[in-house]
């Protein structure tokens, strides 16, 4: 059982990587509505850098590593982000249209690579010490 003291500032840490998480999705989105020139690439460019590092720090919680683990949502993300990708290939043009599919690719490869990982673990064979007739 944790301690007042303790759940306050966990709840207060949680809040503000999620805070910071928010932030840099919105500044890197939304940029472009309210700057112009330098100062949006620089906004957007911090933004994304923002965003990553709170995401990937929100990723290590037990949480949400247990639900990103699990082969639904894993299977989803593999399949979603791999019609994104081709759609994105189709549709759009040029640099950006390629750009997108790689990265929403690259994101389905790797939810690929977590099936395969999960699947050899499930299927392992059992240690000799824990089989019966050791």
């Amino acid at each position: 059982m944790k301690t007042l003291l303790a759940a306050v500032k966990s709840f207060i840490a949680n809040l503000l990587l999620w805070s910071f998480f928010l932030g840099g999705l919105t500044a890197s989105t939304a940029s472009g509505a309210v700057l112009d020139g330098t100062e949006k690439n620089v906004a957007t460019y911090a933004g994304i850098a923002v965003s990553l590092l709170a995401g990937s720090r929100i990723a290590r919680t037990p949480k949400i590593k247990a639900f990103l683990s699990k082969p639904s949502t894993l299977w989803f993300l593999f399949l979603f982000n791999g019609s994104v990708a081709a759609f994105c290939y189709f549709t759009m043009d040029g640099v950006k249209g390629i750009a997108t599919a790689v990265g929403m690719g690259l994101v389905s490869l790797g939810a690929a690579g977590g099936l395969v990982s999960s699947r050899k673990e499930r299927t392992a064979p059992a240690l000799v010490e824990q089989q019966p007739w050791a």
